[in-house]
């Protein structure tokens, strides 16, 4: 009587059997987490194939999973709330958690004319470097660098010398419209020269946010101490941000 050699399946079984009951075609519908190098055999070489998802599309039951981003739950079951790629994550034996993520998620970019929301972080006599953290009121998930030149901070001055420190200080968090694509250092080119563009928070030196006072000047709440500012005539749209 022959021996059954250690590892072969065993008769009757279909090759695409991975083991432990699980057949290849249960393995394969989603991307998980675990991947293929983890314990499918030197075999199994291919990619799982993407299983894509619209929204509302029913999932899976509440007792096969748990629900992740991109989910919702309704009378039992998972929803997916977006379309993209199903997506099971397991850790220690606990119910998968189902996500479904974009297949790829579109980044907004600031356009030529679009208003912007930044945070200064640096200045010297020439300009104000910037990163930009929202476009309008949608936050970026990456900032973007921009530069405010001095001959860019107001509309009334243009000829006058402007002196940035006086419109401007790292940390300060300004309106600004996007005038320009700028080379690999800058991204972006900005102006505030716009009343309703500027500085619309600000902090004294002793941490205190300003309060403005005109359209040049902050102050300090707690000391009373008035600083420099390029202050923006903020409209409605943006106090919330």
């Amino acid at each position: 009587r022959k021996r059954m050699r250690a590892g072969a399946p065993p008769p009757g079984s279909s090759r695409g059997n991975l083991g432990n009951g699980v057949h290849i075609s249960e393995a394969l519908p989603v991307i998980t987490s675990a991947s293929f190098s983890s314990g499918l055999g030197t075999g199994a070489v291919m990619a799982p194939p993407v299983r894509y998802c619209i929204p509302g599309e029913r999932l899976c039951n509440l007792e096969e999973g748990s629900p992740g981003s991109g989910t919702y739950t309704r009378h039992g079951y998972i929803f997916s709330s977006l379309a993209g790629c199903l997506i099971k994550s397991s850790e220690n034996g606990a119910l998968p958690v189902i996500s479904v993520m974009r297949e790829t998620e579109s980044q907004l970019l600031p356009d030529v004319g679009a208003i912007v929301t930044c945070k200064v972080s640096s200045i010297n006599s020439r300009f104000a470097k910037v990163h930009i953290l929202y476009v309008g009121s949608t936050p970026l998930k990456n900032s973007f660098r921009g530069t405010i030149r001095k001959e860019d901070v107001r509309a009334t001055e243009k000829d006058k010398v402007v002196e940035i420190y006086k419109s401007f200080r790292p940390g300060d968090i300004v309106l600004a419209k996007v005038i320009s694509l700028g080379d690999a250092q800058s991204n972006y080119l900005l102006t505030t020269a716009e009343n309703e563009l500027g500085v619309v928070v600000a902090h004294s030196e002793s941490g205190v946010q300003m309060v403005p006072i005109s359209w040049c000047e902050m102050q300090c709440p707690k000391t009373h101490t008035k600083e420099f500012r390029k202050v923006a005539r903020v409209q409605p749209e943006f106090l919330q941000t």
